[in-house]
């Protein structure tokens, strides 16, 4: 199969994935159902589910011929940045003893594993000689690592506000209004989006916009359905300050 070929199939599936998510709901956090089966405590969901994807990465990049060089180290570090924090940090800093479906976490590790084995191939090994030390100079590299920047500190702010709408022992739903969520009511998903937006940009690869595309496809259904059971929980505070469901100011 040739790489075109590959990402026309990775392209496709996303947008069935992508129209899927809007009939059926990823059942974990918000929508979390008993249906999808046999549940783990969602700390140790997160890690499973997450892991493979900083392991995956970190091997890519020891068993490639990169060693010595920069640029693919860089990309090594930011990649690994996110997905350390989402494994490591993330999982322990939530609230509440929550379940996650064990098929919600081999779903998201196959495709955790999947994406961090394409990257690393065309990082570390298809496109390694393009990536020499003039590439820290270029606009993509700087322009790209400013936006992945600018959308892991809107994910991670927003997760946190998140995190803070209730004291402990209170069970009762808030609707978050700080930081972006002034404007978009899931404001912790368009900065993951817009990090790996970043990604794609600082690498300029196929393959960074297959990953910032699945992530579309994944997180903006999930966000539409967040959007509509606002609007019914709290339909005043909604029309006092309407906010978009993904885009601030669009959609």
């Amino acid at each position: 199969m040739s790489h075109l070929t590959l990402y026309i199939l990775l392209a496709a599936i996303a947008l069935v994935v992508f129209i899927a998510l809007f009939f059926v709901d990823a059942g974990y956090g918000k929508f979390y159902t008993q249906k999808w089966g046999p549940s783990v405590d969602n700390r140790l969901g997160w890690v499973l589910m997450e892991a493979p994807a900083f392991l995956v990465m970190l091997w890519m990049y020891l068993s490639s011929d990169t060693h010595g060089q920069l640029v693919p180290l860089l990309f090594l570090l930011l990649f690994e940045l996110h997905y350390f924090h989402r494994s490591f940090v993330f999982p322990f800093l939530l609230r509440g003893r929550n379940q996650m479906p064990l098929a919600i976490i081999l779903m998201g590790a196959f495709f955790n594993s999947g994406n961090a084995l394409l990257q690393g191939f065309y990082l570390f090994r298809w496109n390694l000689a393009a990536y020499t030390d003039s590439w820290l100079t270029s606009p993509q590299f700087l322009l790209g690592t400013a936006v992945f920047l600018t959308g892991m500190f809107i994910n991670r702010q927003s997760d946190s506000i998140i995190r803070h709408l209730r004291q402990p022992g209170d069970t009762r739903h808030y609707l978050p209004e700080k930081g972006l969520y002034k404007y978009v009511n899931s404001a912790n998903y368009f900065g993951e989006f817009v990090e790996w937006c970043g990604f794609a940009l600082l690498t300029w690869s196929p393959t960074g916009l297959m990953f910032a595309l699945w992530t579309f496809a994944n997180l903006a259904p999930r966000a539409a359905r967040i959007h509509d059971r606002y609007l019914q929980e709290f339909p005043e505070q909604m029309q006092a300050q309407p906010r978009k469901r993904f885009f601030p100011f669009i959609w």
